[in-house]
């Protein structure tokens, strides 16, 4: 290989044509000869230009129907760019549609080998690597049980512990790991780290914004085919905020806000201590609790609440919501106003910390009513700094022989 880019992507166009009336028979284009032909254009791609180099993880970030997949299948050769080029320089291993290739009336035995070697593995190395990816897989009670009868849980950790094992340069990843559990998808992303460190790129299309903070080193946000940035994962995400949650409503000392605000709305965020008393410096190791008041316009059922604390460099070092813990938010009617508090152990390393809460309407938690970015700020200070983010309670023991 060289020591160029990984991927190199100039001025790509994909145009989708797509029929007014779709005929599912021969039957019905021969009784309706005269039926209308037309068909409308889907510009899917639109002048995308985008250079990544080797050994980045990036980010490929948009609404439905941005056009992250289709670029995604551009570079994996599923699709024909209409105009322009696309250059990628060493082995590829897309992981679109993992278990592409499976046989159902199989068992993971014969199809872990089959797709092996379909990955471009020898049969002496698919041999060698089989069970370290019945291991990671975690399936070698069901190695001789046909694929048919798998989970789709089972399905996607067997494909994906196949795929890893291709020796790819570069690694496409559309949304695949979605439906895995959250342990597996831990355990996914742990593996795009050791393949990272191998020199490896790897190219991630997700909604997942704090996937994209805390993984990638670049993100891009395309909307309608279009590149509109490219650059930190954090500016890439407030701006994937914008266009989904609606349009900018003000830019205040507080930061950028999103949302229409019409149902409900954050009026006020704050930092407590131990004693429920308002503050905005803090000990590190002293009790903390996050604040949220809202206040409803609108009756409400099973509101979604959230935060997000980020320290100096932007990076997100604590985040929850209501839903992820199972907690039951209840009803409001129009005038009523809540606080929420969250509690935790104050073991943040030495900063300040900026805090955006959020309200979204019950369901996936896109519907966004509010989002206000960096509505608090704490300082935490301490005798010393370990250089990490987070400086949690421990014990060195030290064994010597």
């Amino acid at each position: 290989m060289s020591t160029g880019p990984a991927i190199t992507v100039a001025e790509v166009s994909k145009t989708f044509r797509l029929p007014r009336q779709r005929y599912s028979t021969l039957k019905e284009r021969a009784l309706h000869p005269l039926r209308s032909r037309a068909v409308d254009e889907l510009r899917a791609l639109d002048d995308v230009s985008i250079t990544i180099p080797r050994g980045e993880f990036f980010g490929i970030v948009g609404r439905n129907g941005s056009g992250k997949s289709t670029l995604l299948k551009c570079l994996a050769g599923i699709y024909d760019a209409d105009h322009g080029t696309i250059a990628v320089d060493g082995k590829l291993s897309p992981f679109i549609e993992l278990g592409v290739g499976f046989n159902l009336d199989l068992t993971a035995r014969d199809n872990v080998l089959i797709n092996a070697i379909l990955l471009g593995l020898s049969r002496r190395e698919a041999r060698e690597r089989f069970d370290e990816i019945i291991a990671f897989a975690e399936l070698e009670e069901f190695l001789d049980l046909k694929l048919k009868n798998y989970s789709s849980g089972m399905h996607v950790r067997l494909a994906f512990a196949v795929a890893t094992q291709a020796d790819a340069d570069v690694l496409l990843i559309d949304e695949v790991l979605a439906v895995g559990d959250a342990a597996f998808q831990q355990k996914c992303f742990e593996q795009f780290r050791t393949l990272r460190e191998a020199g490896r790129t790897i190219v991630l299309v997700t909604h997942d914004m704090q996937a994209v903070e805390r993984f990638c080193d670049r993100a891009m946000l395309i909307e309608r085919g279009r590149v509109l940035e490219v650059g930190d994962p954090h500016a890439i995400a407030r701006a994937y905020n914008e266009i989904n949650f609606g349009h900018l409503a003000h830019n205040s000392p507080d930061g950028a806000r999103y949302g229409d605000h019409t149902a409900a709305e954050i009026t006020a965020a704050w930092f407590e201590d131990a004693a429920g008393e308002r503050v905005e410096a803090l000990a590190q190791g002293e009790p903390l609790r996050i604040a949220i008041e809202v206040r409803f316009h609108e009756a409400l059922d099973e509101p979604i609440f959230g935060l997000t604390l980020r320290n100096q460099d932007g990076h997100s070092i604590f985040s929850t919501r209501t839903d992820y813990r199972g907690v039951s938010t209840g009803r409001y009617e129009a005038g009523a106003v809540m606080t929420m508090r969250v509690s935790l152990d104050n073991w943040l390393a030495p900063s300040t910390y900026r805090l955006t809460p959020s309200i979204a309407r019950a369901g996936a938690g896109s519907d966004a009513l509010d989002l206000r970015e960096d509505l608090a700020w704490l300082t935490v200070h301490g005798t010393g700094n370990s250089g990490g983010v987070f400086d949690a309670p421990h014990e060195i023991e030290i064994d010597r022989r």
